[in-house]
């Protein structure tokens, strides 16, 4: 019975080690530590012009999401969203490592917001203001 307990503790260990170090993606530079250990977190601007930008958004609980969950690290944590800008409607909490999704991650290099396939920036990431066909994503089910 005690190994039974030891070993079903060590799954539940590894599992949650698992989840917790891919609720981020490493190397994102729109989360910033700051010396005080707080954390300064950018989300991608919202278009000025364009269909994004006058499109009614899409509320998360609303069933009205046709593609891949955007994974956006935002103030509140890790948030899967309808869009990458992280509107409050169209965010709920991540359900990564309980759920098995069509996922797409949103990260920032430099002043370039990305679409990543995995939340790893050493994998296929593009440009999400790339012109057609390379700003297209390739989501991955998680």
């Amino acid at each position: 019975m005690r190994a039974i307990r030891r070993l079903l503790a060590l799954v539940a260990l590894a599992l949650a080690a698992t989840t917790a170090n891919a609720q981020f993606v490493k190397g994102n530079e729109a989360v910033k530590v700051m010396p005080d250990g707080t954390k300064k977190i950018e989300t991608p601007p919202m278009p000025a012009t364009g269909p994004a930008g006058k499109a009614k958004p899409c509320a998360a609980e609303a069933g009205c999401h046709p593609g891949p969950w955007h994974m956006v690290e935002t103030s509140a944590g890790l948030r899967e969203c309808t869009e990458p800008f992280a509107r409050p409607t169209t965010c709920r909490e991540s359900t990564y490592g309980t759920q098995k999704l069509s996922r797409l991650w949103i990260a920032k290099k430099g002043s370039t917001w990305l679409w990543c396939q995995y939340p790893d920036m050493a994998g296929k990431c593009v440009d999400m203001h790339a012109r057609p066909p390379l700003n297209l994503p390739v989501s991955a089910v998680q």
